[in-house]
């Protein structure tokens, strides 16, 4: 099954995008090819049960709100002076054999329809380089979302013993766009030997937006990647964030929230891949769904032959406070090295009716006290955010729905 795109996006579209942001050659060439094989391309994997797929992605009418060339953004991008925190037009100037070397390195332009799509069509984002032996905090990234749809790369290169701490936003601007929307995001993370790179995000977007975003590392000899990702907005997301751990004793942490509320759906795939030896992982997601709002969890350990002396743990727990919500687990273990330790879980259930009793009894208003149980199945996620700036916006933002 293929999807429709908007009849003005075509070869003179991308080469448009790429001559305002002054690329070479090869970007150019790769943005061409990316479009070619959109033809071929299926959309990215979804859960798949007999008589059911939990999510259609073929039916979003691309043809209506994919507009490239109308990108409009408030984007605010700072870090401090000892790295490099660029635009893409500026990283094609000043980092040209970073981009080149490290573009595409990680993500495949063509792993799927939507890689594809984002790699053909891109037109803002950010290259953050940190030079070895750099030791670098607040890096920050804002993107308010001001137009019909916007796509976003995000490149992140730390050498040798460096490090670096990233936040990054998404959120709806104020501009008068009527309709459907569409949000794309592709992050990729080349985290040199000994190297430590935290990366937070937090997405926010409107009810009207549909929401693909695609983040993952490559991480090299011991180095330590850490991902945290809080989706709260949009109608639709489909994301996934994972780690290629490809050096020994590299290490990954991906910590994951969501609240789901109305008819929101999220699709939400956490993964890593031991591909050397001694590589430890951790994997945790925690989330809530209300109304008529549904979740997919999909998370994958993929232990390689290769990857002795591994240790891999998996946790996922889904809160529903309504019948007419629906959440779904599904937690792998791919195990192909007996040298492993390795366990995996997931839990979905309702708020404990013991509990709210016990609480209503001692004379606690209803609401509050679900309120309360609420947050408090949010804390044990919210102790492994070791970014307190971000821990503290998904708190607020948690209560804040909560009071809606």
């Amino acid at each position: 099954m293929r999807t429709q795109l908007h009849t003005a996006v075509d070869e003179s579209t991308v080469r448009q995008i790429s001559e305002e942001l002054g690329e070479p050659e090869w970007l150019l060439e790769t943005r061409l090819e990316a479009l070619d094989a959109l033809e071929e391309l299926d959309m990215p994997d979804v859960i798949r049960t007999p008589g059911r797929t939990w999510t259609n992605l073929y039916d979003l009418d691309y043809e209506s709100f994919v507009d490239p060339l109308n990108a409009a953004e408030e984007k605010d991008q700072e870090g401090p002076d000892e790295i490099e925190v660029l635009s893409i037009a500026e990283a094609v100037e000043q980092l040209p054999d970073v981009l080149e070397e490290h573009f595409g390195s990680v993500v495949d332009p063509q792993e799927n329809y939507l890689t594809a799509l984002s790699t053909a069509l891109f037109s803002t984002g950010t290259v953050i380089y940190v030079p070895e032996e750099v030791d670098a905090e607040d890096v920050a990234i804002r993107t308010r979302m001001n137009s019909s749809s916007l796509f976003n790369y995000t490149l992140v290169v730390t050498e040798k013993s460096s490090s670096v701490t990233i936040l990054e936003r998404q959120s709806t601007g104020d501009a008068d766009v009527e309709g459907e929307r569409y949000y794309s995001g592709i992050v990729e993370v080349a985290a040199g030997e000994n190297s430590h790179v935290q990366y937070g995000a937090l997405q926010n977007l409107d009810d009207d937006t549909y929401n693909y975003t695609l983040k993952r590392a490559d991480a090299g000899t011991y180095s330590t990647v850490s991902f945290i990702d809080g989706n709260l907005g949009s109608r639709l997301t489909k994301t996934e964030v994972s780690t290629e751990l490809n050096g020994d004793g590299a290490e990954t942490k991906i910590v994951g929230a969501f609240f789901g509320r109305d008819d929101q759906h999220f699709d939400l795939d956490s993964k890593v891949w031991h591909r050397a030896e001694h590589t430890t992982a951790d994997l945790v997601m925690r989330g809530v769904v209300d109304d008529v709002a549904r979740s997919v969890y999909e998370g994958v350990q993929d232990v390689g032959s290769m990857a002795w002396d591994t240790n891999s743990y998996q946790r996922e727990n889904t809160l529903m406070l309504s019948d007419e919500s629906e959440a779904d687990a599904s937690p792998k273990l791919i195990i192909n090295n007996h040298d492993t330790e390795a366990s995996h879980s997931a839990t979905v259930g309702q708020v404990d009716q013991e509990d709210l009793f016990y609480m209503t009894s001692r004379g606690v208003d209803p609401k509050a006290a679900r309120d309360m149980l609420v947050e408090g199945f949010f804390v044990p996620v919210l102790e492994e955010v070791e970014v307190e700036e971000l821990r503290n916006d998904i708190q607020e933002l948690i209560s804040k729905r909560l009071d809606e």
